[in-house]
């Protein structure tokens, strides 16, 4: 009977861990305007929540559009007018690699490593790279802003810098990461403003209001957006 028994559970174990290696790392959750993808060797086509992504996709987001991607136990927000690329997304005995390569816009990164395990989350830009390992942060080529955890901020020269909770660095004109600095308070927690859809607001945490005019990029210093003028 214990023989049984305890074939009954590496058995029910194989079918989990099996189960686990089957299912896609990352995964399109919702999508709010013009968003597109790209697998490797294919046309870009629109993204759809529910859409399973490979190795080598690219994302695309248009104007006032936001694409919401779960990377393995993290969450990825794709900010308007983003393109990325999922250079590795990997699990192998728990922990996860992430590597993405940011060619233009912004992201937003909440970076949560599996139960028992570990993440190594990357977001690489032409000018800068970010490396987490359980934080939450937003990221532009040159910007970076952390709310939440520590993150190792690198500009091309090479010589990385941390970056914690509440600070925000950039790259300098000699292509060095400057020193973090203290982000305000008040900056942490804009107002919404009136007539904000709710369902949007839930997973766009403010893009666009129902007026249709643009409310911010959303990171945590909430610069007003730069973008095409709104009629």
């Amino acid at each position: 009977m214990k023989r049984i028994l305890a074939i009954s559970i590496l058995l029910a174990a194989a079918v989990l861990a099996a189960a686990q290696a089957a299912a896609p790392l990352a995964v399109i959750r919702q999508v709010a305007g013009t968003v597109e993808i790209k697998a490797p060797g294919r046309d870009w086509v629109p993204a759809r929540a529910g859409a399973a992504l490979t190795k080598d996709t690219l994302i695309s987001t248009a104007f006032k559009s936001v694409a919401v991607i779960s990377v393995g136990t993290s969450t990825l927000t794709v900010k308007p007018l983003t393109r990325l690329s999922l250079e590795e997304i990997a699990r192998l005995e728990g922990s996860e690699t992430v590597r993405l390569a940011l060619l233009s816009g912004r992201v937003r990164a909440e970076v949560k490593p599996p139960a028992g395990g570990k993440t190594d989350f990357t977001v690489k830009s032409p000018t800068a790279t970010a490396s987490v390992r359980g934080t939450g942060f937003d990221q532009d080529p040159v910007n970076l802003d952390v709310d939440d955890g520590n993150v190792e901020f690198t500009g091309p020269d090479g010589l990385p810098v941390q970056v914690g909770a509440g600070q925000s660095s950039t790259v300098g004109e000699d292509g060095g990461a400057v020193p973090p600095k203290d982000m305000p308070d008040q900056a942490l927690s804009p107002p919404p403003p009136a007539g904000l859809d709710g369902s949007i607001l839930s997973f766009v945490q403010g893009l666009v209001d129902n007026s249709g005019a643009s409310w911010g990029t959303v990171d945590l210093r909430f610069n007003p957006w730069v973008g095409a003028p709104i009629d």
